[in-house]
């Protein structure tokens, strides 16, 4: 695998002796002093190029960067389904080689650059021939960090939690797995998530990210919540997953309950209490009941 010196050697080597690339800048998990080093980062690396219709018509030019294991073309595959792109203003390389390196290839004019460049605060200037980039602090994951919620968000959270619950029920008293599951995964989950996120923020000031997709959950959590955390994943069998319910619940139940002291909002008891006990009784209900209650 190639070291990072040696692949900034081959980045800015390359913006060196190109003369259609006047700056070259970074963004990205390399650019944060917060995020851990390991050896998966990718390089998001944004070239600032003359024009860019002489890369994007020699398919062949990124072999320079080494030998590919597969590539992806989001902007090319997004004209190919009608959306609507401007390959004269940029155009994006997602490249994973054969000794693992990932590269995250942008190229785009100045005139693209100037639109976008002062507005991700995790950026890195690393070239640049015509003193074009504007001046910037230095990185900053401030626009990550957890965000306060207000009491109507909060209130919708918890709302949304209870109430998606009993098409979760209801998916797996029909024995309609796919529905039951995505329901828990993209809804449930998605509200548990977010009442974990602002735990943690309540406990750090907002003063840090939880990661894209509540990556570092792990890192800020204490070892009793993560344990019930990891246990809201369960397989395809029926009573595992009940049981990851009732744990998401209780979770839920817990840090919700925090972060409503924090703020002095206030939890709805109630919707928490009945749909606890419908839940219990949906999940003894036989499978060939004529009524629900």
């Amino acid at each position: 695998m190639r070291s990072e010196k040696e692949m900034f050697d081959l980045l800015l080597g390359i913006a060196r002796e190109d003369e259609r690339i006047r700056a070259v800048y970074m963004n990205g998990s390399r650019t944060n002093p917060n995020v851990p080093r390991d050896i998966f980062q990718d390089y998001d690396i944004v070239y600032v190029v003359t024009e860019t219709g002489s890369f994007i018509n020699d398919a062949n030019w990124i072999q320079i960067f080494g030998e590919l294991l597969i590539i992806q073309e989001p902007d090319k595959n997004d004209k190919l389904l009608g959306r609507n792109t401007n390959f004269d203003k940029s155009y994006g390389y997602l490249m994973l080689f054969t000794d693992g390196n990932r590269i995250d290839l942008h190229i785009e004019t100045k005139e693209s650059m100037l639109e976008g460049y002062t507005k991700d605060k995790l950026t890195v200037p690393l070239l640049d021939k015509d003193d074009i980039l504007p001046p910037i602090p230095a990185p900053s994951d401030i626009d990550y960090h957890v965000k306060k919620p207000i009491e109507p968000m909060f209130l919708g959270s918890c709302n949304e939690f209870w109430w998606c619950l009993q098409n979760v029920a209801k998916g797996i008293w029909r024995d309609e797995l796919p529905y039951a599951k995505q329901m828990f995964e993209y809804i449930i989950r998605g509200e548990l998530d977010k009442m974990v996120s602002w735990w943690i923020g309540t406990k750090t000031d907002f003063q840090v990210s939880a990661g894209k997709m509540g990556k570092y959950f792990k890192k800020y959590l204490p070892a009793a919540y993560w344990d019930m955390y990891e246990k809201t994943y369960s397989d395809h069998d029926y009573d595992n997953f009940w049981d990851s319910i009732f744990i998401a619940c209780e979770l839920f139940r817990t840090l919700a309950k925090d972060v409503a002291d924090y703020f002095s909002y206030s939890y709805s008891v109630d919707d928490d209490k009945n749909m606890s006990q419908y839940l219990m009784y949906i999940r003894n209900l036989p499978s060939d009941a004529s009524e629900i209650l």
